[in-house]
């Protein structure tokens, strides 16, 4: 589809997704050895700070990051009354196979491997999708995330996975410790970062989940990928 460069080397890019199309910012640095696709949470968007901060650690040790709106603005405004689509995690894992698509397909990242950074109800569908496409994805983390709404998805699971919660953020780590228990992978971890609620947003906080993210990427997404089609 069609991109735009903006300052910074960050390119806005449209992504056909099932008959609408979604925005999202690709950052590739030069050499980039893999690229992660970020899934946001329910009510947030590709422009939450959180994440945009993830990624600038993640640009800094080489990897590419594709931020998107896994909804279209008049989806967004519907769902602002109705919520019916931000817990649909099957339509959600549905729009990041989209874009893993085109992830396989553009001319700066085809040849890239790929991993999920999901948070919230978007580490979900991160893990859905992820058991769909065993062979292309090849890490995921999950950031304050609901795992337990990938269900029977879970054991199906193979790409390396972390967990990472806030130690004060106790509801969540007990839905992580369930569904870190039903994970497939055999490579999984999961972290609980001491006082950190769920947004992370106690000093020095997401500055662990974005250098806990970079190491586990940048181990597990140096593997051969199988393929992109999907």
């Amino acid at each position: 589809m069609d991109s735009t460069k903006r300052p910074g080397g960050e390119r806005l890019v449209q992504i056909a997704a099932g008959g609408v199309t979604l925005e999202g910012n690709l950052s590739v640095p030069e050499g980039a050895s893999a690229v992660v696709l970020f899934a946001h949470g329910s009510g947030s968007s590709r422009h939450s700070p959180r994440n945009r901060y993830v990624a600038r650690v993640l640009q800094e040790v080489g990897l590419a990051t594709l931020l998107i709106d896994l909804l279209t603005t008049d989806e967004e405004a519907e769902d602002a009354y109705t919520g019916h689509l931000r817990f649909d995690i099957g339509f959600l894992a549905g729009r990041l196979v989209h874009a893993t698509h085109w992830l396989g397909h553009d001319r700066q990242t085809a040849d890239l491997p790929i991993g999920y950074f999901g948070a919230s109800t978007g580490a979900a569908a991160a893990l859905v999708a992820a058991a769909e496409l065993p062979d292309v994805v090849g890490a995921v983390v999950s950031r304050g995330g609901r795992p337990d709404l990938a269900g029977p998805a879970l054991p199906g699971v193979q790409a390396p996975t972390l967990l990472i919660v806030g130690g004060a953020d106790v509801p969540v780590i007990a839905m992580n410790r369930e569904a870190f228990r039903r994970l497939g992978a055999v490579e999984k971890q999961l972290v609980i970062v001491p006082g950190a609620t769920h947004l992370f947003e106690e000093p020095g906080a997401l500055e662990e989940v974005a250098r806990l993210a970079a190491e586990w990427f940048t181990k597990h997404l140096n593997r051969p990928v199988h393929s992109h089609v999907v």
